[in-house]
């Protein structure tokens, strides 16, 4: 984007002032991993708030140190530069963060043993991300990467192209997002999105052993529905036709936030529209990340 701001190589310098080579690793084989954070503008309060931006550095060391990659900054350092970076670039609007870790080194091998360790940070101006609150989604026949192929409790960017086949699929097949199974025959989630269940009054959603990506809108969601609305919220492994009985079945994630599916393999979920948990759970999380709930205050770091 013209005229924006960056953090890159220890430093806020203008976008355009970076160049990656083409030859880079990170590049041609996908050797890097990323976050995707939300900053919320208020606009009755002046305030832009970060939302969980520690939990999300927190993550991104850790999907670091899984994929040796070495980066020296600590979760505080990356704090500090994601408020400089987004007062630098003076938003006044919800914006979305991308910290990007990658091997920067020319080398051909695609080896993750080496010191060319960097790190990126951009921002852009993003409000809703799909643009709709009802979403109709299909199973893909992209079976989800599993543990033993590309660690999801990491965010790799080598993993999307298994979102990116699986979203090509369904939309081209007039949906709006697809959904995963793992091998096991288990719903996981969707491209970049937790799935949640309501069925009886309960909350349910895939554990981490079903190779999901630990959410952070999704620990946020479980959080809310069990403090603010009394909901039991169970972690279990889900089949594929529970979610066609569901009585709601919704997405959550940084860039999706809280949006209900209404249609699963053409079946209708629920009454065919957002259900009652679904919005809670919507109002609730909108209200926490423009810190308007002082229960979750810690929840959200004000930039201005």
């Amino acid at each position: 984007m013209e005229n924006m701001y960056v953090f890159y190589d220890g430093k806020i310098v203008p976008e355009s002032e970076v160049h990656i080579s083409i030859r880079c690793k990170g590049f041609n084989y996908g050797l890097g991993c990323f976050e995707g954070i939300r900053a919320y503008w208020d606009e009755a309060e002046g305030q832009l708030h970060v939302f969980r931006m520690r939990e999300h550095y927190e993550r991104l060391l850790q999907s670091c140190k899984t994929l040796y990659i070495n980066i020296p900054y600590t979760v505080d350092q990356l704090c500090q530069a994601t408020l400089e970076l987004l007062r630098k670039n003076n938003f006044r609007s919800t914006v979305y963060i991308r910290p990007l870790a990658f091997k920067g080194s020319n080398q051909i091998f695609p080896t993750l043993l080496d010191e060319d360790n960097r790190i990126v940070i951009y921002c852009q101006p993003l409000g809703s991300f799909v643009g709709k609150d009802e979403l109709r989604a299909a199973f893909t026949s992209w079976e989800r990467l599993g543990d033993n192929m590309l660690p999801p409790r990491t965010k790799p960017t080598a993993a999307y192209l298994n979102s990116g086949l699986a979203s090509l699929e369904v939309v081209r097949r007039g949906y709006d997002e697809a959904l995963f199974l793992t091998r096991n025959g288990h719903v996981c989630e969707g491209p970049g999105e937790n799935v949640f269940m309501v069925r009886n009054g309960k909350l349910i959603t895939p554990p981490p052993s079903d190779n999901i990506l630990e959410g952070i809108t999704r620990d946020t969601v479980m959080v809310l529905a069990r403090e603010e609305l009394g909901i039991e919220v169970i972690e279990r492994s889900i089949t594929r036709t529970e979610l066609y009985a569901a009585d709601e079945v919704f997405f959550s994630g940084t860039a999706m936030e809280v949006v209900a599916v209404v249609e699963v393999d053409d079946r209708t979920v629920g009454t065919g529209h957002q259900g009652p948990v679904c919005r809670k759970l919507k109002e609730l999380f909108f209200q926490v990340a423009t810190s308007k709930l002082k229960k979750y205050a810690d929840f959200c770091t004000p930039v201005y």
